[in-house]
Formats: structure tokens, sequence, C-alpha cells
């Protein structure tokens, strides 16, 4: 019988695990364009985490969001989470703009909603939202995505409606 070499064992392990967590359609350690990939998941969630700018004339905020793609994984959203961070947040993008109307069940900590247009302007914020009410959240006009950042975030960065938010889809990165 084989003898195993344990420390061997968890390293391949180990690596193994890491490569799943590269950018679909990107070798480890490098992105389509040879720099460091920007994409990760989110060890907890299991969620995708991009790159995502706010930007006023001059003033940049950068994050680091989560996706929620599909319907079980929009549904769910922010529930259950007691922190965030300020430089996080979690985009809910739709295949086609839509009217959304978002509610906060379960979501424990205040977040400010941000609603974009298509372009990638911002529609509008829903500022604050309460945590567990079960009172809907709409935009004004059918969007393309809704941000969710920390409550009372918009207002202390300065962010508004008219301001423009960029993320790069790495589905679309392939």
């Amino acid at each position: 019988m084989a003898r195993v070499n344990w420390t061997r064992w968890i390293a391949i392990c180990a690596a193994a695990s890491l490569a799943a967590c590269t950018a679909p359609g990107t070798a480890q350690g490098e992105s389509a364009q040879g720099e460091a990939p920007d994409y990760t998941v989110n060890a907890q969630s299991g969620l995708e985490v991009v790159p995502l700018t706010i930007t006023d004339g001059d003033k940049v905020h950068t994050f680091r969001v989560e996706v929620a793609r599909t319907p079980a994984q929009q549904a769910k959203g922010m529930m259950f989470r007691t922190e965030m961070a300020d430089d996080t947040g979690m985009i809910f993008p739709f295949q086609i703009p839509k009217m959304a109307s978002f509610w906060m069940r379960n979501t424990v900590i205040s977040l400010d909603l941000v609603f974009v247009r298509q372009d990638g302007t911002i529609e509008s914020i829903a500022a604050n939202a309460e945590p567990y009410s079960l009172e809907g959240i709409r935009s004004g006009e059918p969007v393309a995505m809704v941000l969710e950042i920390r409550g009372g975030l918009a207002k202390e960065l300065g962010i508004s409606a008219g301001d423009t938010v960029h993320w790069e889809d790495s589905r679309k990165a392939r």
C-alpha cells in the first residue's frame, strides 16, 4: 500500500481550490489584459466580487461588490448580514431594464439602494432603508441595476442622482 504524503496532498488541494476562484475565461494570476485579476468569489456567499466605481465630475468612489445574478441570489440579497464595509456592496443586474422593487425583509442593517439606468447614470437613491421593513422600495423608472451600499453612505460620499456607475461584468469580459 502506498504511503500518502499528506503535506503535499493538502498543498495540491489548496492550489486547486484557489484555481477555482479565478475569473471565468482567465488563467489563474492574469486577466484578459494580462494584469492581476479583479474578480474573486466571496467565500461566505459564493457570489462573484467585481470592481465598481461611481463618478461625479472629478470625484471617484471605488467599491468591491458582490454580483447577485440569479433570481435566488437576488431574493436573498443582503438578508441576515450584520455588517457591511464602506468599500463593499451588492449589485443586482437585470437582463432587461425594469421597474425595480425591493424590500428589507430579514435585512438586519440599513442600506442605501441606488437605482441605475441602462446608460450607467443613477436614477434615484433610496437612502437609509429601514431594516426588516416589508414596505416596497421602488425605482422611479425602469432601471438596469440596483446597487446596495451601507445605509447613509451615499450622502456621506456625496453620491447623488445623475452620477455615473461603472462595473466590469466578467461575463462580458470573456
